[in-house]
């Protein structure tokens, strides 16, 4: 049943169309349905294009997201909206994309076995292979390999740490709390929702990821990656605690541990596979390979401190 994006009140329609929709001088030939309660348009998106949607979406307007998860996406049969799959399989052939990107410029551990050691001495001949600092990159290895493979690899990897971020949160949210022993059941309500329909929790988080399409200008413009890839993962963050929260009704916190948790056990598995590989993962030397859990933390210190100093402002 549609709701008010307004004030998330049920109402049984969201527009009334008349039946000389062509004629201009009835308008569009549809009236938009105003909300009992708050006496609103139920739905002021029915009429706007995708443009204004991902512009509201980008600025984490509640309305839009509700539009959407509710209004638009939202199934009876618990089941994905064809546009779903269509946006599922875009994001992640573009992470492909980024994560190829960035990966392949990341240094080699000392640990792999492709690391090359250091010379003793520094060569004078220019005509000597390359040194082992251009030779220690997760490119020299990946680049000896068919480009078949790589891509394979890689759709490998994105594929594996989207399900480790999205499982959890759907198993997490779908256990009731009848099943948590009692000693616990009183903390488990208190950090973790109930939410039975895990459909509509990995639509939210598909949704509110659209902001992973922004680094398609690295191809006309050349940017740093690195800083690109953070700001994208911020970004990508706030819009899926966010989204949960804007679905589930359950409080920032409660979507942030969530978002949390899910963040933490994609980049595990995202570093357990390129380490695997012999390659370099980028974790705890500054880079923003898989910074996901560093981005979570900086977000949650940022939010802490505003809100202190509010507290001590008065």
């Amino acid at each position: 049943m549609p709701i008010c994006i307004e004030c998330r009140f049920p109402v049984e329609a969201l527009y009334t169309a008349y039946s000389k929709a062509d004629d201009r001088s009835l308008g569009k030939g549809v009236r938009l349905t105003q909300c009992p309660r708050c006496k609103r348009f139920a739905d002021k998106y029915v009429e706007h294009d995708f443009v204004v949607l991902f512009i509201d979406l980008v600025l984490i307007k509640p309305q839009v997201y509700r539009h959407l998860l509710f209004n638009r996406l939202g199934r009876d049969d618990d089941k994905f909206d064809r546009s779903i799959v269509r946006l599922g399989i875009l994001l992640l052939l573009f992470d492909v994309y980024l994560t190829w990107a960035r990966i392949e410029k990341l240094s080699l551990p000392p640990s792999s076995p492709h690391h090359v050691p250091p010379p003793s001495s520094t060569p004078t001949n220019t005509s000597l292979p390359p040194s082992s600092h251009e030779t220690n990159t997760n490119a020299a290895v990946l680049q000896a390999q068919p480009l078949i493979l790589q891509y394979l690899f890689f759709l490998f990897l994105v594929v594996s740490s989207t399900l480790a971020f999205h499982m959890p949160i759907r198993l997490l949210c779908s256990l009731p709390p009848t099943r948590i022993p009692r000693i616990w059941r009183g903390f488990w309500k208190r950090i973790v929702p109930y939410y039975p329909h895990p459909t509509p929790l990995s639509t939210a988080l598909l949704v509110s990821s659209c902001t992973k399409l922004f680094p398609i200008l690295l191809i006309i413009w050349d940017y740093d990656l690195p800083s690109s890839a953070t700001a994208v993962s911020w970004a990508v963050i706030v819009n899926n605690v966010a989204a949960l929260e804007i679905l589930m009704d359950c409080g920032y916190l409660r979507a942030g541990v969530l978002v949390g948790i899910g963040a933490g056990l994609r980049s595990v598995i995202a570093n357990f596979v390129l380490r695997a590989m012999g390659l370099g993962t980028g974790w705890g030397d500054g880079t923003a390979g898989w910074g996901d859990v560093d981005s979570l933390v900086g977000m949650v210190r940022g939010v802490d401190g505003w809100v202190r100093r509010g507290i001590e402002n008065g």
